[in-house]
């Protein structure tokens, strides 16, 4: 995976991370990212950035640690949260550990369902699908954080004239994709600053091998990360105090 660089956990890195329409720039840590450097999959306290140096860091609210009371709060709070996004038809919900190793959700959308073959703009079924998202899950937690990132396969571009030209394309697909997602969701009502990160990867960290058609459709994929948001841990910390 060239361009694609994996660091341990405690490493304190510059991030920058592009926001949909608004100026939600982000410092901190990361959806821990376990086994097979799949980005989010568990933790493990591993970040990764792509070609143009932008970093993955989902989670990690300024001061906020891990506590186990507060911890199992905001896990029921995760576990409802998840419970209604598997009603989401056409999405993948799963339980992933943030920077600050609290509960969070991870949410995986086939690109084909949301996207025509090398195109950005949303289909209709999917902008169904990401309607019942936005008003069953995100609206009915507010405090909960979103990240957004794009990923695609390693196929070329038929219209780049290099490897490394079909690479941009390739990245700069992935990070229209992953705005387009971003401007629906607010379009339907999501507040504007609980979209903390939009950021496409391009080919850059596969979940799959490329080498197989099957490979590359997991491959093209969008993610969507709800995580605590600095007022969650700090309601939940105070609520232990009580």
């Amino acid at each position: 995976m060239k361009g694609l660089k994996f660091y341990a956990i405690g490493l304190v890195a510059a991030l920058l991370l592009q926001s949909c329409g608004m100026n939600n720039t982000t410092k901190g840590a990361l959806i821990g990212a376990g086994g097979g450097g799949a980005l989010g999959a568990a933790l493990g306290g591993i970040i990764a950035k792509n070609n143009k140096g932008q970093w993955a860091a989902i989670g990690g609210a300024a001061g906020a640690v891990a506590g186990t009371a507060a911890g199992a709060i905001i896990g029921n709070k995760m576990d409802k949260a998840k419970k209604a996004a598997e009603e989401i038809e056409n999405a993948q919900v799963e339980t992933v550990t943030d920077g600050n190793g609290y509960q969070a959700v991870k949410l995986t959308f086939d690109s084909g369902i949301l996207f025509d073959s090398g195109k950005s703009t949303l289909r209709p079924v999917a902008q169904n699908t990401l309607t019942k998202f936005a008003n069953n899950v995100l609206k009915q937690n507010p405090d909960m954080n979103v990240g957004i990132l794009g990923f695609t396969d390693n196929q070329g571009f038929k219209s780049a004239k290099s490897a490394e030209q079909s690479k941009q394309m390739n990245l700069q697909l992935s990070q229209d994709r992953a705005q387009s997602v971003c401007n629906f969701l607010q379009g339907q009502g999501v507040g504007s600053g609980q979209i903390k990160e939009v950021v496409g990867f391009g080919e850059d960290n596969p979940v799959a091998s490329n080498a197989t058609a099957e490979g590359r459709q997991q491959n093209r994929r969008v993610e969507v990360y709800l995580y605590a948001s600095e007022e969650m841990i700090k309601a939940a910390q105070e609520a232990i105090k009580k």
